[in-house]
């Protein structure tokens, strides 16, 4: 999953770059930007998923694994992180 969101994001960058050296908006950097953020914002939630219900699991199990299920739930949300750095970049 995360090898695709990464994938459409660098092709939705490369489209964006085309759209402006062709000099017409076929693909502008706000669309490329918004398609970016909000399926890397996809992918995180679905993995969020699988990871949170495990997570509290784990911690009913035993409770000294409560900072590692934090950490490996907030983990996936650096790939937003690094969807709003391409934002950044593109804009």
């Amino acid at each position: 999953m995360y090898e695709f969101v990464l994938a459409f994001v660098e092709s939705s960058v490369l489209l964006a770059q085309d759209g402006a050296a062709s000099g017409g908006p076929a693909f502008t950097a706000e669309a490329a930007a918004a398609l970016s953020v909000g399926l890397a914002a996809l992918a995180a939630g679905y993995a969020e998923r699988g990871i949170g219900s495990a997570a509290i699991g784990a911690i009913a199990e035993d409770e000294s694994l409560f900072g590692t299920g934090l950490i490996m739930t907030v983990l996936p949300e650096t790939l937003v992180i690094l969807a709003l750095v391409v934002v950044f970049i593109v804009g």
